[in-house]
């Protein structure tokens, strides 16, 4: 009984991919914040549900499920691809992230937003991964490329006042510079081939 308890997790632990179905948070590499969203939305631009970075580890917030784009499927445990397009749907709100032509409210750059109903919306909510490998690695800096826009995920260094004091404001920009760079923290990671086993990646 031992053995069959200690054998899923230890299969697991060697599997280092980023899967369909899991739910993560992601790292910005170049600032340290977690991408974070909540139900506040922007005072200008869309309107929509805003999307900020956060450094604190524990926020519930800053969970993103990692899914098929719209109206296609990807089964759970799929190890996601490099250059595959996906979607990250906030696992407090169900809402997906996202972006458009809209201004972000700091620095100018083009707004990310959480946008749709229950993990519905639309095209501008898919995302390209952008990355080196043959697959999506946990421990890899990837880079996220807005497909309706071309613009990459980015965080742009500019912080927010009340009432989201030290949040650091989420944007899209058109080249691969600082605040571009993303890895995945804290997760729980549906494993390949063994799609009812999760790994834990220290806390959720």
């Amino acid at each position: 009984l031992i053995i069959l308890c200690i054998s899923p997790l230890y299969n697991a632990v060697k599997t280092n991919f980023v899967t369909c179905g899991s739910i993560l948070k992601l790292l910005n590499s170049d600032y340290n914040y977690r991408l974070h969203s909540h139900d506040v939305k922007y005072g200008s631009g869309s309107g929509q549900q805003s999307v900020t970075g956060t450094e604190q580890k524990d926020d519930v917030n800053s969970h993103w499920v990692i899914k098929a784009p719209t109206g296609k499927y990807c089964e759970r445990g799929e190890p996601i691809k490099c250059g595959d397009t996906i979607r990250f749907e906030h696992l407090t709100t169900r809402k997906n992230l996202h972006s458009h032509h809209f201004s972000s409210p700091l620095s100018n750059e083009q707004e990310v937003s959480a946008y749709g109903n229950d993990g519905v919306g639309d095209t501008g909510d898919h995302w390209d991964v952008v990355c080196s490998n043959e697959s999506w690695m946990r421990d890899a800096h990837v880079r996220f490329r807005h497909i309706d826009t071309g613009a990459y995920l980015a965080m742009s260094g500019k912080s927010y006042g009340r009432p989201i004091s030290g949040q650091m404001e989420i944007v899209g920009v058109h080249s691969m510079h600082h605040g571009t760079r993303w890895t995945t923290a804290e997760g729980l990671f549906i494993v390949p081939k063994e799609k009812e086993t999760v790994y834990l990646h220290n806390e959720l």
